[in-house]
């Protein structure tokens, strides 16, 4: 896949152009979104995975009962009662829970890759473009951060900072940049040497314009395949923190706080339907998801083109 990247001299409009990878230029968008859906797991997974964002947004339109609303307790799914999947220990409707639940999974999954994507793009272009000893600090930093033990830190983490929402978002993007970092790095040091870069500092762009403008536009497609596993990652730790109780904290429901009535084995095997729905609904995430980064990762890979 091949585009052209175009600068001009301001003046006599003279245009210096080159051959970079990012869309083909024939085809663009059109083009990629045929080769994307063409992996039909990839079709499947974005179709599922719009499908979840949607009944987050539209939480109260979807969910027949305030999820946080008190009734009878422990009800089996019945359709006469109303409770299609039942009720949970203080008798509210898991139905409801689960759809609010969405908004936490995928606001968690959402915002953590957002801030970990910005940051490691930003280290990672400024570590390539610059190279030297911003380089060598850059990496060393991010070799530091990659040590860590990932579970661990972030446990201690929310522990100092509370268990809320927005603490798990934030530890979870300050942890997970460094990848980011590396393949942002790793693109700029190839493409900075590309002869429409040296013709833009030729022509007096500035390091900026150059940077973010001509450069990581065509080194973003690697970090685009990351985000997305990324975000199923993300939806994962934070469902592990909330079945360890560090994470979001009742009454709030998330598909992580759900599960933890699943610790008891009268549960795990007399009521169900307070551990099936919820580990369904990760699952589910997880896989669409994971099947979106198997077709973005097909549709960039040159290899992969045909």
């Amino acid at each position: 896949m091949r585009t052209k990247t175009v600068l001009t001299d301001g003046e006599g409009g003279r245009e210096i152009a080159s051959a970079e990878i990012a869309a083909e230029q024939d085809g663009g968008w059109r083009l990629l979104a045929r080769r994307f859906f063409r992996h039909r797991l990839a079709g499947a997974g974005l179709v599922l995975f719009a499908l979840l964002a949607l009944m987050a947004l539209l939480a109260p339109l979807f969910a027949p009962y305030d999820p946080y609303a008190v009734g009878r307790s422990y009800l089996a799914p019945s359709w006469s009662d109303g409770h299609l999947l039942g009720t949970d220990q203080s008798g509210r409707d898991v139905l409801s829970r689960l759809i609010y639940a969405s908004r936490v999974s995928l606001s968690v999954g959402v915002g953590a890759v957002a801030i970990y994507v910005a940051i490691g793009t930003l280290v990672g272009a400024i570590a390539g473009y610059f190279g030297g000893w911003v380089d060598s600090l850059a990496m060393r930093i991010t070799d530091v951060f990659m040590s860590f033990p990932y579970l661990m830190v972030i446990l201690v983490m929310v522990s100092v900072l509370g268990p809320s929402l927005g603490n798990i978002i934030l530890a979870l993007g300050l942890l997970g940049w460094p990848s980011v970092a590396r393949l942002i790095r790793g693109g700029v040091l190839s493409v900075k040497e590309k002869e429409f870069v040296k013709a833009g500092i030729a022509l007096g762009y500035s390091t900026p314009r150059l940077l973010f403008l001509h450069i990581l536009p065509n080194v973003i497609a690697p970090v685009l395949v990351n985000a997305t596993f990324g975000i199923a990652v993300a939806i994962i730790t934070e469902a592990s923190l909330s079945f360890l109780g560090m994470g979001v904290q009742p009454p709030t429901a998330s598909w992580g706080n759900m599960l933890i009535e699943a610790q008891s084995f009268s549960t795990l095997s007399g009521r169900p339907w307070l551990w099936v729905p919820p580990s369904c609904m990760i699952i589910i995430a997880v896989i669409s998801i994971n099947f979106m980064g198997d077709g973005l990762r097909d549709v960039m890979d040159p290899k992969g083109r045909r």
